[in-house]
């Protein structure tokens, strides 16, 4: 049986879907790497919402799929860009996604980081408001129980006259945190309002500061996640930390050699695209506990191009491609999004994530999954 899918050509072709989805095994700790799957929102679908409201979120099905992610090991970063912060879930729903995913982690075990932002703060903003903004999410992420992501924020990067105020805030924020945290930059690839980010759009100088202020406070970093899509930038920012601090990718297109690492070192991760690649991941990652690089290489490597896809440009939209992929797992019932967003990227590049994701195995009942994108095919039009 084949299933007929739109190209973005205009025309059509045949693919033969997978019979058998990808074997797991259990989900044991890892030990070489600490790995954190960024975790998306489910939406209620049932909600009387529209774009500009206050975020409809189905609770039982977004913490099943958390739920889903640490029972294969993996830890979950909560409230960051995958679930949606700053496009449709406003700080009050990040705000009780943190205080539910916070308490469920705890109710089963499970490794949580949480992301701490200045989104309460949605018009021009002096550089006391955004230190108080920050203060009062690390504090309500703190309370919870949770690790602290320090997040980079749009009002700070709209706000800062250049280094010295990124180094005056997050020395505050470093000072004031009870337990070490990881500090997160996002390239502007992801969020565009975050141009020039650590006071420069030259990205060497950049990198100087953002050093400088872990330099300043190595005890009050765990770590950094770099999202900046260049694997050698990530490499050599990674061999420049104080012993102690590590590098979490961020890089959904470099992730395999970044892991892997070298005879320098390594990075564990912190990434959006295993969400979607959950189980797979997890076992690559048993598989390097082993010692095995290459096999690790060989598990992972093949997931690349279905990420490189769903992070296409413009990247922001890459959660789009995240929450289909739940829906044909049948992790999710339907596939809406928080403020209207599954309209964000057209047939063929979910025609291509389907057939890309079915090749490896990640729909756990292939069955269910042609039936539903098989379904969204009828609803464009499109005959079998």
């Amino acid at each position: 049986m084949t299933i007929r899918l739109p190209d973005s050509k205009g025309g059509f072709r045949a693919y033969e879907p997978r019979e058998e989805p990808f074997a797991a095994t259990s989900g044991t700790p890892f030990t070489s790497r600490t790995v954190f799957s960024a975790a998306h929102v489910v939406a209620d679908p049932f909600a009387d919402a529209t774009p500009d409201s206050p975020a409809a979120v189905d609770w039982d099905a977004t913490l099943a799929f958390r739920r889903h992610l640490w029972s294969h090991g993996l830890g979950v970063a909560e409230a960051m860009d995958t679930a949606q912060r700053g496009m449709g879930l406003d700080w009050a729903g990040a705000a009780e996604l943190i205080r539910r995913s916070a308490a469920e982690a705890k109710s089963v075990g499970g490794l949580i980081a949480c992301g701490v932002g200045t989104d309460q703060l949605t018009g021009p903003a002096t550089l006391d408001e955004v230190r108080a903004a920050y203060e009062e999410q690390l504090a309500l992420v703190e309370e919870s129980g949770a690790q602290a992501i320090l997040m980079a924020s749009r009002a700070l990067a709209a706000a800062a006259k250049g280094p010295e105020d990124y180094l005056e805030i997050y020395g505050h924020l470093l000072r004031q945190a009870t337990e070490p945290v990881v500090l997160h930059w996002l390239g502007p690839m992801f969020d565009p309002a975050l141009e020039g980010y650590w006071g420069s759009s030259d990205l060497d100088a950049a990198t100087d500061t953002f050093l400088q202020v872990i330099a300043a406070h190595p005890d009050k970093v765990d770590g950094i996640k770099v999202s900046l899509l260049e694997a050698q930038r990530e490499i050599d920012i990674r061999r420049r930390l104080p012993q102690g601090v590590r590098c979490y990718t961020g890089d959904d297109f470099n992730y395999p050699e970044l892991i892997a690492g070298d005879d320098q070192g390594f990075s564990h991760a912190l990434l959006g695209i295993f969400d979607p690649l959950g189980p797979l991941a997890a076992e690559a990652v048993r598989v390097l506990d082993t010692g095995d690089a290459k096999g690790f290489r060989e598990l992972l490597d093949p997931t690349v191009e279905l990420s490189r896809h769903l992070f296409q440009a413009p990247t922001r939209f890459y959660k789009t491609g995240v929450v289909f992929l739940a829906w044909l797992a049948g992790h999710q019932s339907h596939f809406t999004m928080v403020g209207g967003l599954q309209s964000a990227r057209s047939l063929p590049h979910f025609a291509r994530a389907y057939e890309l994701a079915d090749g490896l195995g990640l729909f756990p009942d292939p069955k269910l999954a042609e039936e539903r994108m098989k379904n969204l095919l009828s609803l464009y039009g499109v005959t079998q």
